[in-house]
């Protein structure tokens, strides 16, 4: 029987992670990254090539890796430069929102989806993720610009929208989620400890009444 085919948008977090595993139990799954310039980008490929290849089986295909900067147009924003202005612990969910992120990395991916016959691309958006570009509106609109842009039928999809991080914990607590990676500023390819996305990640495997495996500096 042929597997159906899912382009996955991953960034190497808990989210993207866990959706690639259980998506891989009834599809032919295709993890994309796209890299844009941004401070993490380094790190964040490093743990994400351990864990595919830690997950790996028989419908993970090849991990696709594409470039689509945006260092040019955020100049020295703290995504692209670090520093002391990256949001810390106590930041409000608000204060890691990048102008067009998502946009811009389903807009590739979705290039992607047309040229290998993928009619479904997946994306780890949660219930609180409070940027206009990561709702349910938003992909469903996505989904119907892209079948009119390339005259391809493509949805675009969430199917953890309506999770919170403890729950993707919850769910995926028999994966290798200590090779998953979720840091603003790391170092040394390690977690920091002190981030916006370093403080949720401690946050989500507290509420799951889990033990949190990650390293941090």
């Amino acid at each position: 029987m042929t597997m159906n085919k899912v382009a996955v948008l991953v960034s190497g977090g808990l989210d993207s992670g866990v959706l690639v595993a259980g998506l891989a139990r009834r599809a032919q799954v295709y993890p994309v990254y796209v890299r844009q310039g941004l401070f993490w980008e380094n790190a964040e490929l490093y743990w994400l090539r351990r864990y595919l290849k830690k997950i790996s089986g028989s419908t993970i295909q090849p991990l696709q890796i594409f470039e689509l900067p945006v260092s040019d147009i955020y100049g020295k924003h703290w995504s692209v430069k670090g520093g002391a202005c990256t949001p810390g612990p106590r930041s409000s969910d608000n204060a890691v929102f990048l102008p067009g992120r998502n946009l811009i990395l389903t807009v590739k991916a979705a290039v992607f989806c047309v040229f290998n016959g993928i009619h479904e691309l997946c994306l780890g958006s949660l219930e609180n993720n409070p940027f206009p570009d990561a709702t349910a509106s938003f992909f469903e609109r996505a989904g119907r610009l892209f079948t009119e842009a390339f005259h391809f039928p493509l949805v675009v999809s969430a199917p953890f929208r309506k999770w919170d991080k403890a729950e993707v914990v919850l769910h995926g607590r028999s994966l290798p989620l200590h090779l998953t990676f979720s840091c603003l500023k790391p170092v040394r390819m390690r977690h920091c400890g002190k981030c916006n996305k370093c403080a949720e990640r401690r946050k989500a495997f507290k509420a799951a009444k889990l033990p949190d495996p990650t390293l941090y500096n």
